[in-house]
């Protein structure tokens, strides 16, 4: 079985080595003790969300703690092609689900875009607490899959601003019923950006295909059926996957 995984700073992993000692406290020391009910002997990862994992081994377990020593140091490298999830905001948790599944499936950054036909819309408070729960869902799923890279939560974009990220991709993919080119026939490229875009219940008006078509974005289609909001972009990063980081 995979040993549970928690979260830590950069500062706190940067000078672990093998045989050093590790506490972990916090929410996270208290999530082990409590919830996970880790126990002295029992290995576990600690990650920084940057590409450091750490196995660990625990001698000492409290309510609020774990204390152990490092077993082994493990160092990441940030892949080299970037997958880039820009998820339309949507009604009731669609676009959570979206971003959750995509996070598990090695998504490196979620983007929210308010587009047109988008139902919900973040202004004000509201914009700053559904950005830090989006940011809370993928720690979540990033935790759970094991991730040594918790993937960037960015800033809300407009059309506006998407063009503008558009233009300085490697490669732009924004699914759309009426594409003809399946996605399946991409090669994703060896490095740079590549955003996939996704369109709310009500898909991507033609203003906005046009916008992004000019800026360099090509259309494409998973598939004979329509997807809903909360799996088309999962169900497009499982093919990017398979063409590249799966193989």
């Amino acid at each position: 079985m995979t040993h549970q995984l928690f979260l830590s700073s950069p500062a706190e992993l940067a000078a672990a080595a093998p045989g050093a000692a590790i506490v972990l406290d916090g929410d996270e020391g208290r999530h082990a003790a409590t919830v996970v009910r880790l126990r002295a002997g029992e290995r576990y990862f600690v990650a920084d969300g940057a590409g450091r994992r750490v196995l660990a081994e625990a001698d000492e377990v409290d309510r609020t703690s774990v204390r152990g020593h490092v077993v082994e140091v493990v160092d990441e490298p940030e892949p080299d092609t970037r997958f880039v999830l820009v998820q339309a905001l949507a009604k009731g948790d669609r676009d959570e689900q979206a971003i959750e599944a995509a996070t598990e499936l090695g998504v490196d950054e979620v983007v929210p875009w308010a587009a047109e036909r988008s139902i919900v819309v973040w202004r004000g408070d509201r914009a700053a607490k559904s950005l830090a729960k989006w940011a809370a869902v993928v720690t979540r799923a990033a935790k759970q899959s094991r991730r040594s890279r918790v993937p960037l939560t960015s800033s809300p974009v407009d059309l506006t601003s998407l063009v503008a990220r558009v233009s300085e991709a490697a490669l732009v993919l924004v699914l759309h019923e009426d594409a003809t080119e399946p996605l399946a026939a991409i090669e994703p490229p060896a490095s740079g950006d590549v955003l996939v875009v996704v369109g709310p219940e009500g898909g991507i008006s033609p203003r906005e295909l046009d916008a992004l078509v000019a800026a360099g974005a090509q259309p494409v289609r998973l598939g004979s059926t329509i997807l809903r909001a909360s799996s088309a972009g999962p169900a497009a990063l499982a093919v990017l996957n398979a063409a590249s980081r799966w193989r």
